[in-house]
């Protein structure tokens, strides 16, 4: 989801609490705090020797011993905007950053309403070679992409 659906859909329900689901179909406690709104740029090498960038809204949660708190759509759509000069002027895509035992982000994937609650589900992210035209071997070949081609 990009940062103006985000805002959109946090603005067209804001005074809905906001739940995270999971890819697992667990969710994320509803006490959650969203502690940082931020941009994260990473820019990069792949290993078939190409700079790459890229960037992403990151909404990181916590969870406390506050089991009171909630937090509103439309206040989470008012902090994100608090932080326009820090995101900038791209639609990034928009990840949940949570940790249950580790740190993990979740692209949000879609939104939904239901009664009183905005639940947002996440999907996980992957590895993938961005080289994949240098690195994998065609069928025919026998060699490993890490024979000399540069790769890897």
């Amino acid at each position: 989801m990009k940062t103006s659906l985000l805002l959109k859909t946090l603005r067209d329900h804001p005074d809905h609490q906001l739940r995270f689901l999971l890819p697992d179909g667990g969710f994320i406690p509803a006490h959650a705090h969203v502690t940082e709104v931020g941009r994260v740029d990473k820019t990069f090498l792949d290993c078939g020797g190409t700079a790459r960038r890229n960037s992403s809204l990151c909404l990181q949660t916590w969870v406390a011993d506050d089991t009171d708190h909630r937090l509103a759509s439309g206040k989470l759509a008012d902090i994100i905007e608090r932080a326009a000069p820090i995101l900038g002027s791209d639609d990034l895509d928009a990840e949940i950053e949570y940790e249950d035992g580790f740190i993990s982000q979740f692209p949000i994937e879609s939104a939904a309403s239901h009664e009183d609650s905005l639940i947002f589900a996440l999907q996980t992210k992957h590895t993938d070679c961005l080289a994949k035209e240098i690195c994998l071997p065609k069928p025919q070949e026998s060699s490993s992409c890490c024979s000399g081609s540069g790769c890897c």
